[in-house]
């Protein structure tokens, strides 16, 4: 078939798009002990696991893996869905299959965090399914430390632990032009090339310099001192520290 695209043995182009009143309507019948509405409701919302799964494209992960873990994200949320809350299904699937496949990754991921901040990660997971279930809604940082009795901190580090890593090339805009990466907007603009070639110059241009310029210059710029004070400090007159002062400053140009 012209177009047919299989995930995890499922044709993707023959898959049902489920309005939000016949959702609601398996939903009630499946709440009910109907297997065969849930069965449906199950077919009638894999195209959303499959519009979530495009949002990891490009991690280099298996297109079925994410697909069958999004499928499990999607019992979930029908398991726990509440029929009584005036929200749509589809708003309450996505981050229930969104959160499955961020566990999913978390778990195979090649960045190991701590035994006691994974736990501590799961516990805070749990906790949010379950607010989300009662609410209907994303709880807050705050609602999740208070359902666990622990702190804001803790909840904020354990949901850092959870986040994928994102590459610095990763688009983050793009306006019918060159894209606008995420490195452009968090790159030090003060540490570049540049500015490391000069520091290497002048720490050379400074080592050239003997021991009494080096000093002299130290004290004027790095101490803040006076050249009178540093003449009082070194024995000379300040004339003379004005002249090696001068000299020091010439060398190191020329050098730069």
């Amino acid at each position: 078939m012209l177009g047919k695209v299989e995930i995890a043995g499922v044709n993707t182009s023959a898959l049902k798009v489920l309005k939000n009143e016949e959702s609601m309507e398996l939903l009630r019948r499946a709440r009910a002990g109907d297997a065969s509405a849930r069965a449906k409701l199950i077919e009638g919302n894999l195209r959303l696991v499959l519009s979530v799964i495009q949002r990891f494209a490009g991690r280099g992960e298996n297109a079925d893996d994410l697909f069958q873990v999004g499928c499990v994200g999607l019992i979930k949320a029908i398991d726990n869905f509440d029929t009584s809350q005036p929200v749509k299904f589809s708003t309450y699937g996505v981050p229930m299959i969104i959160g499955e496949i961020r566990r999913y990754l978390r778990d195979n991921s090649s960045i190991r965090v701590s035994r006691s901040l994974r736990d501590t990660a799961y516990r805070v997971l749990q906790a949010r399914e379950r607010l989300m279930a009662d609410s209907q809604r994303e709880p807050t940082v705050e609602q999740i430390a208070k359902e666990l009795d622990i702190s804001r901190e803790d909840v904020v580090f354990a949901l850092d632990a959870m986040s994928d890593p994102v590459s610095l090339y990763e688009p983050i805009y793009s306006d019918a032009g060159d894209a606008l990466l995420l490195m452009d907007q968090i790159r030090d603009t003060k540490n570049t090339e540049e500015d490391w070639t000069n520091r290497i110059a002048l720490k050379e241009a400074l080592r050239r310099l003997n021991a009494r310029e080096r000093r002299i210059l130290a004290m004027r710029f790095y101490e803040g001192k006076t050249q009178m004070e540093v003449s009082g400090e070194i024995g000379i007159s300040q004339a003379q520290v004005s002249r090696l002062e001068k000299g020091a400053m010439n060398a190191i140009r020329k050098n730069l």
